[in-house]
């Protein structure tokens, strides 16, 4: 299958580039940008030097569907809403990386303060969770954000088996820079960065993402408090998920819901202790480990995935695989680089 990547310049256009390099049923034939277009890829980044000497080119949608089979969409949020609308009426596939076809109009409109994809665009996309959506055969995916992703691997056994109170829901999120994209700012600068901890959204845009999926698994889902803080680190997403347990509910419970969403799931490892980012990074998995507090009946559910991968990359080509009807591993066989 051939395939191309717009926004080839950014962490996750690179990630893909990496990830379809080792992927025996994908080839990368096309990239583009708006920066360094017309210079080979390994020429602006040499170490993907023997990895992608393709050349970048402008966006030109014809092109594209002429050329590949399929498009990813790697672009910052506002940029695929205008673009994938002729590849839609081409009935073109398309997996896109950014927030644009995740929500509603009027709630994308209010959260990401951008103007949304035509209703008819948003009513073909097909919001896919990996773990817990079928894809097969869908041709316009929308995948989850990074946040959204831990998140939502964390609380949906939970929420699904009815075992917490759900109006108790608290969540803290820290993500690395990479989480930011490549655009500077005043926030992402080394200085204020380095040997530092902060904490920057308390309304981020992922949240209606969040509960829009946690109440397809129960209607009355009430919003989440859910607050997002920077860590001196590349990349890496903690989720740290607080809920209290319905009464007569077990710890042993709480258990065998994880063991029931995720033994046979490739890329979610639910631990005995509770995890960390070294274990994830450089991969695609979900580490997911939680503890109870007896005394305050209050359950922690931590989840940690790499921000670019998991959050983003890899997922889309486990989505891609999915869609196709591969084996869902298929070029996803990085291991985490733990250091």
């Amino acid at each position: 299958m051939k395939v191309s990547i717009v926004g080839i310049t950014g962490y996750s256009g690179l990630e893909l580039v990496k990830i379809l390099n080792n992927h025996k049923k994908a080839e990368l034939v096309s990239i583009h940008a708006t920066k360094e277009v017309g210079r080979r890829l390994s020429d602006v980044y040499p170490y993907l030097a023997g990895v992608c000497d393709l050349k970048i080119e402008y966006f030109d949608a014809q092109e594209i569907i002429e050329k590949a089979d399929l498009v990813f969409f790697a672009t910052p949020s506002g940029v695929a809403s205008s673009l994938a609308e002729e590849f839609v009426q081409a009935d073109f596939p398309i997996i896109d990386l950014s927030g644009d076809h995740r929500l509603p109009a009027d709630v994308y409109q209010e959260w990401y303060k951008k103007s949304p994809a035509k209703k008819m665009i948003l009513n073909k996309f097909t919001y896919a969770l990996s773990e817990y959506t079928d894809v097969k055969g869908k041709k316009f995916i929308a995948n989850p954000g990074c946040y959204a992703t831990a998140t939502e691997l964390a609380m949906i056994p939970l929420v699904a088996a009815g075992l917490i109170e759900t109006d108790s829901i608290i969540v803290d999120a820290k993500s690395g820079l990479t989480g930011a994209g490549k655009a500077l700012s005043e926030s992402s600068h080394f200085v204020n960065v380095h040997d530092n901890y902060m904490t920057y959204k308390l309304n981020h845009q992922h949240i209606p993402e969040i509960v829009q999926t946690l109440q397809a698994f129960d209607a009355d889902m009430p919003e989440i408090q859910f607050s997002t803080s920077l860590l001196p680190v590349n990349r890496g997403i903690m989720a740290t998920v607080y809920c209290k347990l319905k009464k007569d509910v077990a710890v042993s419970d709480i258990a065998s819901a994880f063991a029931k969403a995720y033994d046979d799931k490739p890329f979610v490892r639910v631990q005995e202790n509770l995890p960390e980012l070294h274990n994830v990074i450089g991969s695609n998995f979900t580490d997911i480990g939680f503890a109870y507090n007896e005394k305050t009946n209050v359950m922690t559910v931590i989840s940690v995935i790499d921000n670019l991968l998991k959050g983003a990359s890899g997922q889309a080509v486990q989505n891609l695989n999915l869609m196709q009807g591969w084996d869902e591993t298929e070029g996803l066989h990085m291991k985490p680089s733990y250091l």
